[in-house]
């Protein structure tokens, strides 16, 4: 598969830079695989699909703010540093990508906050944009967390054209999210209400949980033509026994089993056992990239986003759905004029 494929042209003003009023009132494009039709519905009819026994899997990881602004020493140069993962707790050393990295060199110390309450060093090249940042601070580690998620700003990816605002603090994260560790959310997830989740339970449709901590590179489009020279980048997961119970008895059962969204797709399909179920696991990271044509082992249906064109997450999608389909879904969706990207509408893959 060549990433040529991937490449499609939409109009700008498709793309939703807020989110809707209420999270279940996206529109929903149902495409059943078995037939190639295409229906159009609210995401709140989603459980039309759906019977007890069935489960929804969903990424529990949440969102931090991970955008930082600072000023270089001496020169006073404004930096943005975007936090990707605490590499050790002790020491208060981060991962980071800075922009504009050319100036950004060891040794060099950043200043955060109006009153520079926050003081860095890098100490580390780790790529061309990334940087290991050693952060200057003598309190409790609590303390400092908290200082430094005060600093930061919520990672909504630059495409919506804005800053982000106090409304992305609560919905550019799922309700689903309690465990700290990803840039992004699951954003097929955004699309559940609480009142959809209650619905679900009340219909005794299962929820289990999984959590992989999703990193920047899903909005980063690939550079190769060809798919099998990408490299992924890795990112953390970890399935507790009671979730994967969950999900194996409904396998066993024949019940659906829906990923909701690519990163739940990522690690399922990382994580199965030799008779396709789905192994318990502790920290663990996948470097699984899934592009068509791929055989799935365990989902049998699947919650996504209209993505940007040429991104990996568009490529998970298209390998669940058939390249031909996938594309007459993406191209149904424009001609429908569906909001798209992380705050636009629905996809259920049947």
């Amino acid at each position: 598969m060549k990433l040529s494929r991937f490449k499609y042209k939409y109009p700008e003003e498709l793309v939703a830079k807020y989110p809707l009023e209420h999270r279940d009132e996206s529109r929903l494009m149902v495409v059943h695989r078995d037939t190639g039709k295409i229906e159009h519905r609210i995401f709140k009819e989603i459980l039309d699909y759906f019977e007890e026994g069935d489960v929804f899997v969903f990424n529990n990881s949440k969102v931090f703010p991970a955008r930082l602004y600072g000023n270089k020493e001496r020169t006073g140069a404004i930096i943005e540093v975007f936090l990707l993962r605490e590499l050790n707790a002790e020491s208060k050393l981060w991962d980071v990508l800075v922009e504009p990295a050319r100036k950004i060199r060891i040794g060099n110390k950043l200043f955060f906050g109006d009153n520079e309450e926050l003081v860095a060093e890098v100490i580390d090249n780790t790529t061309s944009r990334g940087r290991t940042l050693r952060f200057l601070f003598d309190g409790p580690h609590d303390e400092f967390k908290k200082l430094l998620y005060s600093l930061g700003h919520t990672p909504i990816p630059r495409y919506l054209g804005r800053e982000a605002e106090p409304i992305d603090e609560i919905r550019y994260q799922s309700l689903l999210a309690k465990i700290e560790g990803s840039t992004s959310p699951s954003t097929a997830s955004l699309h559940f209400s609480r009142e959809l989740l209650k619905k679900m339970e009340v219909l005794g449709i299962q929820k289990a949980e999984i959590t992989l901590h999703i990193g920047p590179g899903g909005y980063r489009p690939v550079e190769v033509e060809d798919l099998t020279k990408h490299k992924t980048e890795s990112e953390e997961f970890f399935i507790e026994p009671e979730q994967a119970e969950i999900i194996n008895t409904a396998i066993k059962a024949r019940k659906k089993v829906c990923a909701v969204g690519t990163s739940v797709v990522k690690a399922l399909e990382s994580s199965v056992t030799t008779d396709k179920l789905v192994k318990p696991c502790k920290s663990t990271w996948s470097s699984k990239f899934i592009f068509p044509p791929y055989n799935f082992q365990i989902p049998t249906c699947m919650v996504a986003n209209f993505y940007q064109p040429e991104t990996t997450l568009m490529m998970a999608a298209a390998a669940f759905c058939g390249m031909d389909l996938l594309e007459k879904a993406y191209q149904t969706a424009i001609k429908e004029k569906y909001r798209l990207f992380c705050y636009g509408d629905a996809m259920l893959i049947l």
